[in-house]
């Protein structure tokens, strides 16, 4: 007897495993753990955030995910692929720094040739929230059970996390460890994923770093140091998404960005060199990719991974609306789905906006899906995959669940879920 593969297994599993995996005491006692109170500043306002369930990925899909990453970051150290991404990247991008970047995001849909990826982000968010889910699970039947993570009570997501930090300060020449770190956002308290700055203060402070959390405003470029108060700041962590530090609020950080007197991580040449979304068209450009010499095995990765990508142009405007419903439009520059559109929903005056704007458009490629009990029903939600990633390293995967045309946490039964690898099946 044929054993079925790790992909046929987790496609079962999401479609037949409607039990409930979160310990909702345990994530409550987990947030506790930060400061009384927490678990309800946490969940109010955001009832969506933790999914009740988890989600299945096959093995080899997993895999799959890991290759694409590599290839990626061959392509990346390319001296043909800077020149050809700075080219349009903003003046602040071209400022050099040795540290790579925290927290890149590979998300992928599963499409029918398995995973395809939809996107790179430089200012993911969630891999902490993440870690914290996965121990508040229980094992919800015997199928789960051998899939659950083996030490539940573990910290090895924030080892991990803490050390790519520090990793980060040695590379900028900064010792071993930072002294003091500002986690830094507009209007910080006002952000969706407010609590995770909470817990990467409390992370930080743990391991005997100063740690605050503040809006950019809030800090000065003065004496060539950046300062908080009276209090110097080391590393910021940044969650802006002005990506360039043009604005006139980020005056401080672009100071301190371009004369290296604070490590800004992510910052803004690393997303020039992943995020801008008009990369893709390049990563999708076989002829392009073999010019600047990239090898054959990586350019059939990424072929066969990435989604063809092509500019918005006024000039293929009749031909991108005839496409329209097998194309997925996003600015170059976008994030979290905002102003992203399905080619299919576009409207005219829509599509109008789109070419006066700086787009690109992607293949359409619908996410797969996993099906959970919301009440008494069966509902079927919407999932994509987020790959937490370091120097080419995945350090963690977390799904995202929910209904509607892009990601959101407004979805009964949506919201980040754990992944559990399903291995391949024994016949």
């Amino acid at each position: 007897m044929t054993s079925p593969s790790s992909i046929e297994r987790a496609d079962r599993l999401n479609a037949d495993c409607h039990c409930v995996s979160l310990d909702r005491a345990r994530l409550e006692a987990e947030l506790e753990r930060v400061s009384p109170g927490f678990h309800d500043e946490v969940m109010t306002g955001r009832p969506h955030l933790f999914s009740d369930s988890v989600a299945f990925v096959g093995a080899e899909h997993v895999r799959r995910m890991a290759r694409l990453v590599a290839a990626v970051e061959r392509v990346v150290t390319l001296p043909a692929w800077r020149e050809h991404v700075l080219a349009w990247a903003p003046e602040s991008a071209h400022h050099r720094c040795a540290a790579p970047g925290v927290f890149l995001g590979y998300d992928f849909h599963l499409g029918a040739s398995g995973p395809q990826l939809i996107e790179i982000n430089t200012n993911a968010g969630g891999g902490l929230l993440n870690a914290l889910l996965a121990r508040a699970q229980k094992a919800c039947c015997d199928d789960v059970e051998a899939l659950l993570p083996g030490d539940l009570a573990g910290d090895t997501a924030e080892h991990l996390f803490l050390e790519m930090f520090r990793a980060e300060w040695r590379a900028f020449g900064g010792g071993d460890t930072p002294t003091r770190i500002a986690i830094v956002d507009e209007a910080p308290q006002t952000q969706y994923l407010y609590p995770e700055f909470v817990l990467f203060r409390r992370l930080f402070e743990h391991a005997g770093i100063a740690a605050v959390i503040c809006d950019p405003q809030e800090l000065a470029f003065r004496d060539g140091a950046l300062w908080h108060g009276s209090e110097r700041i080391d590393l910021v962590y940044n969650r802006l998404t002005d990506f360039a530090l043009d604005a006139p609020a980020n005056a401080a950080l672009r100071a301190a960005w371009l004369t290296d007197a604070a490590l800004i991580t992510p910052h803004p040449q690393a997303h020039a060199l992943y995020a801008d979304k008009r990369n893709l068209v390049a990563l999708s450009n076989d002829a392009l990719l073999a010019k600047w010499g990239v090898d054959a095995e990586t350019r059939a990765t990424l072929a066969n991974k990435i989604p063809r990508t092509e500019l918005v142009l006024a000039e293929n405007a009749d031909d991108l609306w005839a496409r329209r419903k097998q194309l997925f439009f996003k600015p170059a520059a976008g994030y979290g789905s905002k102003a992203a559109y399905r080619g299919d929903k576009v409207t005219k005056r829509v599509f109008e906006e789109v070419l006066a704007g700086s787009y690109i458009a992607q293949a359409l490629v619908p996410p797969s899906s996993r099906t959970l009990k919301v009440g008494e029903a069966p509902v079927e939600l919407k999932l994509d995959l987020r790959n937490y990633v370091y120097m080419g390293h995945v350090q963690l995967i977390a799904a995202r669940l929910w209904q509607g045309q892009t990601t959101n946490f407004r979805t009964p039964g949506g919201g980040f879920a754990p992944v559990l690898t399903v291995p391949q099946g024994e016949s």
